[in-house]
């Protein structure tokens, strides 16, 4: 299969050495999730590079998000603006591009600098994961713009700057922005350095326990104590047994005690669940409703639960495996082998499949190393992939492939 002429004359204005330079000096600026003053340089940054599509970009602020401390109080936590773009929002058929401008290196980390490992090869913070990826976003729909199709497709493009932790500040819009949506795609590198995508995902879920029980001095009178260590260690101990292949359970830690001639009247747990499906993900709410229930009565403690499930899982059903398939095809127009597989991390595609709309979300550029030092991203996969989108987005544009 080879390109017509009208889908040559679509990716050929897509500038390689502009994309590039747009993914590096992204990447030189430090988004850490909690580095507020990185995050709104980057905001201003993007905003005056995605001035150059239609439509207009608003900041939009973050929802409120709480967590608990290790004393067991509920604190508010920070975190930067989003940006969204809209574009020909009147449109009847209208389109959803999510990216993320946050990463995992917080401003004190020593990963900064870029380095070239070799000719195609560069090596930076947040290039692949996911600065690259959001050149791509832009580059895509720069492409498509100038097409005689662009008038048929409306869109909005949503950057978040919490999605390294888990999207609890957007997690609204990005639900708001899903609904009514024909399709989404989602800039996550490729799953695989070959260009592999994510498939079906599974879930993901964090808890804090707070357990609250009795002082009292070890030695003199233990029994009037209720030792809040001892129930988050039975706690522990039980979440084990609700695992099955289906949702699998991590105790991450236990926060808490006292000195050691004192029964500790306070402890916090924390946890993590990776539900593949969402019976899955009922059976353990269920599980763990009990749970809390048996370990109150039998330790005489009181038991606060805080968090939740906020990664739903993502299966694939019959209209997204359709917006897989036209993926492939349009590779296959481009000389790309497409393939997918599934996998256990999560992302907001996670969100997005769960308002319906089918989603691929790994559209962003080769890479691989992403979360770590050695974070890669393969540079003429900044063309490659953002020619990839350009044509998907014609071929919805033109047909009714879903």
């Amino acid at each position: 299969m080879k390109l017509d002429t009208t889908q040559a004359a679509l990716i050929e204005p897509i500038d390689q050495d502009a994309m590039l330079a747009h993914a590096q000096a992204w990447s030189a600026v430090n988004t850490g999730t909690a580095n507020l003053d990185g995050l709104a340089t980057m905001a201003g940054m993007l905003a005056e590079a995605f001035s150059d599509l239609p439509g207009e970009i608003e900041l939009v602020d973050p929802a409120p998000v709480t967590a608990i401390d290790p004393d067991g109080r509920e604190v508010g936590r920070q975190f930067g603006q989003h940006i969204v773009l809209r574009v020909r929002p009147e449109a009847e058929r209208r389109l959803l591009f999510t990216g993320h401008m946050d990463t995992v290196f917080p401003k004190d980390h020593p990963f900064q600098q870029q380095e070239w490992l070799e000719d195609d090869i560069l090596n930076g913070p947040g290039l692949a994961d996911m600065k690259g990826g959001l050149a791509v976003i832009l580059h895509a729909l720069k492409a498509f713009e100038r097409s005689e199709f662009a008038d048929r497709l409306g869109y909005d493009v949503l950057i978040n700057s919490d999605e390294e932790t888990g999207s609890l500040a957007s997690a609204p819009l990005i639900e708001r922005l899903a609904q009514g949506k024909y399709a989404a795609l989602t800039y996550e590198p490729s799953a695989l350095p070959d260009g592999t995508l994510a498939h079906a995902r599974g879930g993901s879920g964090n808890y804090s326990l707070t357990i609250t029980g009795k002082s009292a001095h070890a030695g003199r009178n233990p029994q009037d104590g209720r030792n809040a260590i001892v129930a988050a260690a039975a706690l522990t101990l039980r979440l084990k047994e609700l695992q099955n292949e289906e949702c699998p359970v991590n105790p991450a830690k236990i926060e808490g005690g006292a000195a050691n001639n004192v029964v500790p009247d306070h402890a916090v747990l924390r946890f993590n669940i990776r539900p593949k499906s969402p019976d899955a993900a009922e059976a353990f709410e269920a599980g763990l409703a009990s749970l809390i229930g048996d370990v109150q009565q039998a330790h005489e403690v009181s038991i606060h639960r805080h968090g939740g499930i906020t990664r739903p899982p993502k299966p694939v059903d019959r209209r997204a495996q359709k917006l897989f398939d036209l993926v492939r095809t349009c590779g296959a127009s481009l000389g790309q082998e497409i393939g997918w597989q599934a996998t256990g991390g999560v992302c907001d595609g996670n969100n997005i499949a769960a308002t319906g709309v089918p989603v691929v979300d790994t559209m962003g550029v080769r890479g691989g190393a992403i979360h770590s030092p050695d974070e890669f991203m393969i540079v003429s996969s900044l063309s490659e992939r953002a020619a990839l989108s350009a044509l998907v987005l014609q071929k919805i544009a033109s047909g009714d492939p879903l």
